[in-house]
Order: structure tokens, then sequence, then C-alpha cells
């Protein structure tokens, strides 16, 4: 089943990318393992994944360290709490996506002095203004660069979001437009210890929509490894 599906996305990114003028090989395609076993992971490494990524560190903790297949990266992909950084730091995330907070970034920057390491993040950003979901207002997401910069061991590579959980695709387009524009506004501005490289956008539901708007990390999970298992 999981050959299949990523034959099938695949090919729809290939599509896009034709369509849109997009080099394929700028595309990452991150597999997110939430709640799927080792087993699946193990498949999908062996179906062509090489990126994937976590949500809980606790479940990353458990099946990160024990993947036999080799791949080339590891993210974490979800909300990161003060308590939970010594943990996340031990399985050695290429990238961590979720920094919303200047208290986890302060954190996280002085586990890192400790450890004499650096640390590649993503800022995220609530485009869809729901308070369900984490993230900086985008009207607050410059200045909250601009402070997060000054943390050495902290290297900003770019930009995250959660799209809309909705039927409109006008909408969801939105969020990924308007995180798109921020990310170039962020870019132009050349603030010290700031990369903008990546733009973290789309789901399984929306990824579609996000390479249209200029992501070159896609999240998918689902649509790869089929319903969620819950234990």
């Amino acid at each position: 089943m999981i050959s299949e599906n990523l034959k099938k996305i695949n090919l729809k990114i290939k599509e896009i990318c034709k369509k849109n003028n997009i080099s394929q090989n700028d595309i990452m395609l991150l597999a997110v393992t939430k709640t799927h076993p080792l087993e699946k992971i193990e498949e999908a490494l062996e179906n062509g994944i090489s990126y994937i990524a976590e949500n809980k560190v606790q479940d990353a903790g458990n099946k990160i360290p024990f993947i036999k297949n080799s791949y080339k990266e590891f993210h974490f992909i979800g909300h990161l709490q003060s308590n939970k950084i010594n943990k996340l730091l031990k399985i050695n995330p290429t990238l961590i996506h979720s920094i919303d907070k200047i208290s986890t970034a302060k954190k996280l920057n002085e586990q890192l002095q400790s450890l004499g390491r650096i640390q590649n993040i993503l800022i995220q950003v609530n485009t869809s203004g729901e308070e369900s979901k984490s993230g900086i207002n985008p009207k607050n997401t410059i200045e909250f660069v601009k402070s997060i910069s000054k943390f050495e061991n902290l290297k900003i590579k770019g930009l995250m979001t959660i799209g809309m959980f909705t039927d409109d695709k006008k909408i969801i387009r939105n969020c990924f437009k308007d995180l798109r524009l921020l990310f170039n506004e962020i870019k132009d501005m050349e603030i010290n210890n700031v990369d903008m490289k990546y733009l973290s956008m789309g789901m399984s539901n929306d990824f579609e929509i996000a390479l249209e708007e200029g992501a070159n990390i896609i999240r998918l999970g689902s649509i790869i490894f089929g319903a969620r298992e819950y234990f």
C-alpha cells in the first residue's frame, strides 16, 4: 500500500512542479510517522522516503533510535514543550519546525550552548488565525524572528504553517500565500543569523495548493501510511 501511495504522490508532485515551473529536486517530501509503528516507517524508507518527522517527543524517542533502514534527516514538527527539550536533543533532529515562544527558544539555546551544538529551526506562524493552532501571529513574526536571531546556537532556516482545516480552497491558499509573502519579506531584510531557506507548509489534504504557493517542504502522513493507528 505504501509503495502505491508514494508512486501516486510522486506523480502528483511531478505534475504540479512541471505545471508551475518548479524543480522537483527542490521539494522535500517529509513523511510524518505520527502514530504509525516502526514496521511502516521501515517500509516507507524501503520505498524511497529519505526524510521522516514526528510531532511528539516521546513517540520519536520510542521509534527514531530503532530504525534500521538508512534515512537522511529526522525533523520534529510538533509543539515543543520546554521540559521535553533535553529528550528531543538526544534524538538529534536535523530541523525543528515549531518554534513560536521566546521562552522555549531561550531554554533550547541554553541547552545547546551546554552541549556545544547548533540547531536549525523554523518559526511557526499561525496564518489561519485559529486559536486551536500554535504559532506566531503573522503581524508579530518579523519582530519575533529578530528576537530569536540573537540566540547564537539557533539558526533560523525559514517558516512553517498549518493551513486552515476547511473545504474552502481559497481560504487554504490565502494561508499559504500569506506565509510565502512573509517569507520573502524576511528574506529581503537580510537579518543576521537568518537564512530563509525552507517554506514548510502543506499536509495530506492540501499539499497540492501548498506546492503551487511555494512550499519546498510538504509534511505528508495519512496519504502515505493510511489512517492513523492509535493504541
